[in-house]
């Protein structure tokens, strides 16, 4: 059966989501950093909706790259156990080495907070030196599955190294995302891959009235009174597609 895993950054759009035919939640907060933890707020929040769907939330601590000192790595940890206490399905996390190699030490530390959850490795991925070597190693760990965009600005550039890691691994799944279409989805359909993570994203404008261009809130240049979230017709055509 195929999947199609829809990446949200606020409860309506799960719901949306949900409502539109997902399969599976990767529940996220900071969407201009790639994503990040969800506030406590959030997961409370979700977690008592009830919602009959595997929700998995992203441990990630901040943005920019994936190589955490040990006060990161102990907030993730307690992060995890926070969602483990919130009855979540699984979880959503990488961290690597300053050599850019997975970061055993620390990935057995999460794992090992997570027994019971399903466990998705993130992005992380793509920026990793040795991408055969990564998989290996995470179908030894037991990883239930990657995310990556075969280590290119998005999936339908790295679809031939996707399709290498598919044939590739053992037990670990392979989830091409970024970029993830209906205009698409068919192509990664035809390799064989059976999961599909997408944001199905679309824009609208704020309902602010009163709007003061003059000062932002970050160093960023995109519009803040521009507001993102996903679009309910772009999954139903990419489920319709995988039916």
């Amino acid at each position: 059966m195929m999947k199609l895993e829809i990446c949200c950054y606020s409860i309506d759009d799960v719901i949306l989501a949900f409502n539109n035919g997902a399969d599976r939640i990767e529940f996220c907060s900071g969407r201009s950093d790639g994503g990040l933890t969800p506030s406590y707020g959030d997961l409370l929040q979700l977690s008592q909706l009830n919602l009959p769907i595997p929700i998995h939330p992203i441990i990630r601590p901040r943005g920019g790259d994936f190589l955490y000192n040990q006060c990161e790595i102990n907030t993730m940890l307690m992060d995890i156990v926070l969602v483990r206490n919130l009855n979540y399905s699984g979880i959503v996390f990488g961290c690597l080495q300053a050599n850019g190699h997975i970061d055993i030490k620390n990935i057995e530390k999460l794992l090992h907070a997570a027994q019971g959850l399903s466990v998705t490795f993130h992005r992380a991925f793509d920026v990793c030196h040795d991408p055969i070597l990564a998989l290996k190693q995470l179908n030894e760990f037991g990883v239930n599955r990657l995310l990556t965009s075969g280590q290119q600005q998005d999936a339908t550039k790295g679809i031939k190294l996707i399709e290498q890691l598919h044939k590739l691994t053992q037990s670990t799944l392979i989830m091409p995302g970024c970029g993830v279409r209906s205009s698409n989805i068919e192509n990664f359909k035809a390799i064989g891959i059976t999961e599909f993570h997408s944001s199905a994203s679309l824009s609208y404008p704020s309902p602010m009235q009163y709007q003061n261009h003059n000062v932002t809130m970050s160093h960023n240049k995109n519009d803040e009174f521009l507001r993102y979230g996903i679009d309910p017709n772009e999954i139903q055509t990419m489920k319709a597609l995988l039916n």
